[in-house]
């Protein structure tokens, strides 16, 4: 069983040894509240050298074990969606809570009996979704709520990685990517259904057209995506894995957003820099904002990490539990419908 929760620290163990998993335990070193107690991974090996890299006591190589042999009462899964449901369950068993990786789970379906699970269990589900801490998301928020552009009108976001051109793409740090048979809204676009809702309130109906543009890929890796938001805005996701963007680091912001509003527009280019014109104006102005360049997506992974703790500890307000997440999910299941319908789909 797990050990009683310390009002002041949290005892945690973590699922998974993948790439993007390095950013994860980086950042859980750096919050000084959590005690990171155990490391799990089908290859006790590389399980074994990420506890030697990241000061891990124990090491296992199987899920329920690794639960009840460390007395955790917070797991991080890192591990693929296929896996989620039955780590959930676990999960639930040891009485645990949970921050799960997305994609979360196979499907709508599975999302739901997790969640069930959980709640029936008395643990919550944290869905690890960073975009929207990523730190100009933040910035922006602030300049909507300031009403600096006034009514809003559209926005627009452009993904440009760059990384999914010829039969290499994506080998290099996720070659799993090349198998999953929904990819650029299931693994990519799913981000920005987060954002626009995180920035834009809820969406009332989509458009899409994906189609692959690279042969060497089971999924979609390009398409355009329309969303009419409950407040009248409407919102545009206009993801190409293979074409690029003007950035120092491509992977930083994925690609750029355009905002226009009654006031003028704001414009977030690929170095993480806002800029906003005045209406009828012909000159931007840098908006200057605090942010970090650590890691990944100006140091989200750690700033969504603290925001949980945060919350578990002292009570703040939870952004991403896995009950409001599934909004996300119906969202991204109605894009693939009106792709493949050729129709708009209501939420």
């Amino acid at each position: 069983m797990p050990s009683k929760p310390d009002k002041q620290r949290l005892k945690l163990a973590v699922s998974g040894t993948g790439f993007f998993s390095r950013f994860h335990y980086r950042a859980w070193k750096r919050i000084p509240e959590i005690d990171l107690a155990a490391v799990c991974n089908r290859s006790v090996e590389r399980a074994q050298d990420f506890a030697t890299e990241f000061g891990i006591p124990k090491v296992f190589s199987d899920f329920e074990t690794m639960l009840a042999a460390a007395e955790v009462n917070l797991v991080d899964i890192v591990t693929p969606p296929e896996t989620h449901l039955a780590s959930i369950a676990a999960a639930a068993k040891y009485r645990v809570n949970i921050i799960c990786q997305k994609p979360f789970c196979g499907n709508l379906e599975e999302a739901q009996e997790a969640i069930a699970i959980a709640a029936d269990a008395g643990i919550k589900i944290v869905v690890h979704e960073n975009f929207r801490f990523q730190p100009w998301y933040h910035a922006i928020r602030k300049l909507l709520e300031a009403d600096v552009l006034g009514r809003i009108y559209q926005a627009q976001f452009r993904l440009r990685p760059g990384d999914g051109q010829g039969d290499a793409a994506y080998l290099d740090r996720q070659p799993y990517f090349q198998r999953m048979p929904r990819f650029l809204i299931h693994e990519t676009g799913i981000h920005l259904i987060d954002v626009f809702r995180y920035l834009f309130g809820e969406v009332d109906s989509v458009i899409a057209a994906l189609r692959k543009l690279n042969s060497a890929i089971s999924g979609e890796d390009s398409g355009i995506v329309i969303f009419d938001m409950t407040s009248g805005a409407r919102c545009v996701f206009d993801g190409n894995r293979l074409a690029d963007h003007v950035a120092e680091n491509r992977r930083l912001t994925m690609g750029e957003l355009l905002i226009e509003g009654s006031k003028g527009s704001l414009r977030l280019d690929g170095d993480g820099n806002i800029w906003i014109r005045s209406f009828l104006a012909n000159e931007e102005h840098k908006h200057h904002y605090e942010w970090s360049n650590v890691d990944f997506g100006g140091d989200c992974v750690f700033r969504f990490q603290r925001h949980v703790v945060d919350h578990l500890l002292r009570g703040d307000v939870l952004h991403n539990s896995a009950a409001d997440y599934l909004t996300n999910i119906r969202v991204e299941e109605a894009v693939y419908a009106s792709s493949k319908q050729g129709c708009r789909i209501p939420i």
